[in-house]
């Protein structure tokens, strides 16, 4: 998920929500699994093979999941995280579990909280081959310094209000903007202070259709099932274990649909939900050990989709507006099943739906 579109007005729910521990006595199973992770976890999930959990970062911006495949000559990692000190965490805890080298890292797309720690791998393993579709190498180096110096204009726009006690409009900072203000700031320093000196580094190796890694004694099969998340989506595929290291094509326990082609990415899940995978990694959450999540995601995402064509279809592509169709929009008990009653779910949700009509929309009106 990209950096500057993530979470909206969640933001600050899911700060506050960090700061608090859960009730004592309440164990993981009693707790709805939530959009916010609270501390990095490592499972393993087959012989050798371990998904890292990270925790949000404090900007609260998510920090995609990491899986480390390792095999008798070399290993494999898919996706290498958001956060500098984060990559560095997962690198040493590879090193804890083996003495090979990481031969090939995999970015399953191009968004900063897949790729940012690409530049520690190389440093750490000098001969790892960075693996993504032909089409992410452009996206990452487009969009990814972009919205880094975004980040930092931001930063300064707020230290700049905060000094003059005016926004940018020179009206006067009431207290409750000053606060939200020193909040977002206090947020995003320790972030931007990680970014210090940061360099990019970018894909050297890329492929669509299908491309197989040997890790010695393992095979790894990337394969392309098409656009979904972004125009560039990799999912990894371990044969033998009936594992699939999905990306941000699955997230859970709420899907993101803030942008990329929800028209696509149906088919796209359908292919996916068609290999019989045992366990599911998502991009973001918890290790899916079936694939009911991805049918529920299809049911949605297709319900969606028929709305939004049927709205479109009755206006006309011409004359119909985006907002008129929003409106008219039955998820039904889509919220409650996806989200639960925990409010962080529930208005990130109501945002991730608000994403998939408008791109629904914007695909179909053309």
């Amino acid at each position: 998920m990209a950096l500057e579109a993530s979470r909206g007005g969640v933001r600050a729910a899911i700060a506050l929500a960090l700061l608090v521990l859960p009730a004592a006595g309440a164990s993981a199973a009693d707790r709805t699994p939530s959009v916010v992770t609270r501390e990095r976890s490592v499972e393993r999930i087959a012989e050798g093979v371990y998904v890292i959990r990270h925790q949000d970062a404090p900007d609260t911006n998510p920090q995609g999941n990491t899986t480390v495949v390792i095999g008798t000559e070399g290993v494999l990692v898919v996706d290498s995280g958001y956060l500098p000190s984060s990559t560095r965490e997962d690198i040493a805890q590879i090193r804890r579990w083996t003495r090979l080298p990481v031969r090939y890292l995999v970015n399953t797309h191009w968004h900063p909280d897949h790729i940012r720690g690409n530049a520690a791998y190389v440093r750490a393993f000098p001969g790892v081959a960075i693996v993504a579709h032909e089409k992410t190498p452009e996206l990452e180096r487009g969009f990814d310094e972009p919205n880094l110096a975004r980040y930092r204009a931001r930063i300064e726009t707020l230290r700049r209000e905060l000094d003059r006690g005016r926004d940018e409009e020179g009206k006067p900072l009431e207290p409750k903007a000053r606060a939200e203000a020193a909040a977002d700031l206090a947020r995003r320093t320790p972030v931007a202070r990680e970014f210090e000196g940061y360099r990019p580094v970018y894909p050297s190796v890329t492929f669509t259709g299908a491309m197989t890694l040997d890790l010695g004694g393992r095979s790894v099969q990337l394969r392309d099932l098409g656009r979904g998340h972004t125009v560039g989506d990799v999912i990894a595929w371990l044969p033998e274990e009936g594992i699939v290291i999905a990306g941000d094509l699955v997230a859970h326990p709420v899907p993101y649909f803030f942008a990329g082609w929800p028209y696509d990415e149906i088919g796209t899940l359908e292919r996916l939900d068609a290999m019989n995978a045992r366990i599911i990694v998502p991009g973001h959450g918890q290790v899916l050990h079936h694939g009911a999540y991805v049918r529920e995601t299809l049911r949605l995402m297709r319900d969606v989709r028929d709305q939004v064509v049927a709205q479109v279809r009755k206006r006309g592509s011409l004359s119909a507006k985006l907002e008129d169709v929003r409106k008219a929009i039955d998820f039904g008990t889509a919220e409650k099943r996806f989200a639960g009653d925990d409010p962080d779910n529930v208005e990130f949700f109501r945002e991730s739906m608000d994403g998939l009509v408008k791109t629904l929309f914007y695909q179909i009106a053309e």
